[in-house]
């Protein structure tokens, strides 16, 4: 089972993106405030679950949880201020829909930018620990994923639908065919060393 809480008493949020390694789409990322009983033996990161799971669990946490938030940095956003800005700017984000303020952040990984003078850890691997940032990680990538394949149907040559913007091999084949679209990260590298192609 995760564990509940960081330190006890607290109103903690935990926080977590998605769509940090993908080449095209936002990233978005989401705070998650559970009550101190919250349990569910099905709850872990979202990585380990199959997405039938997460999209179980996502209606359940919105309604259990005391308050949640999802933010988004969009491709134009991250290529002007790099991946890790952008994802510390849509936790950052997430944190501003929320009416419940916490009064600690336990972040997902060893890096942050503070918020609000809101005390906070860094906890690597978080999200198979901690059910808030597990909560949070689910959150953020069935809300990416959703996005992405509404952006599928403008261009559903590229399988967003599938890859969700990561770079698989068919998806770098399409762009080397097709070129790339608004919503690729141009500060990413888009193709194979095999795959030549001038985008400017």
């Amino acid at each position: 089972m995760l564990k509940s809480f960081y330190i006890e008493g607290r109103v903690e949020a935990g926080c977590d993106e998605a769509g940090r390694g993908c080449i095209a789409g936002p990233v978005f990322a989401a705070a998650v405030i559970l009550p101190p009983d919250f349990s569910n033996p099905v709850l872990d990161d979202s990585k380990k679950l199959s997405a039938k799971k997460r999209e179980e669990l996502r209606p359940l946490i919105e309604q259990e949880a005391l308050d949640w938030g999802v933010g988004m940095v969009d491709e134009k956003e991250i290529d002007q201020i790099n991946i890790l800005n952008a994802s510390f700017l849509a936790m950052h984000r997430a944190l501003e829909k929320m009416k419940l303020v916490p009064t600690y952040l336990l972040i997902d990984g060893n890096r942050f930018t503070p918020y609000s003078e809101i005390p906070y850890s860094c906890i690597v691997k978080g999200d198979g620990i901690y059910a808030s940032i597990a909560a949070a990680s689910i959150l953020a990538k069935t809300h990416r994923d959703e996005y992405m394949e509404t952006l599928h149907q403008e261009y559903p040559q590229y399988g967003w639908n599938l890859n969700k913007g990561y770079p698989t091999r068919a998806h770098r084949k399409a762009i080397y065919k097709f070129g790339p679209t608004p919503y690729h990260r141009r500060s990413f590298k888009l193709l194979d060393d095999q795959m030549q192609l001038d985008f400017s």
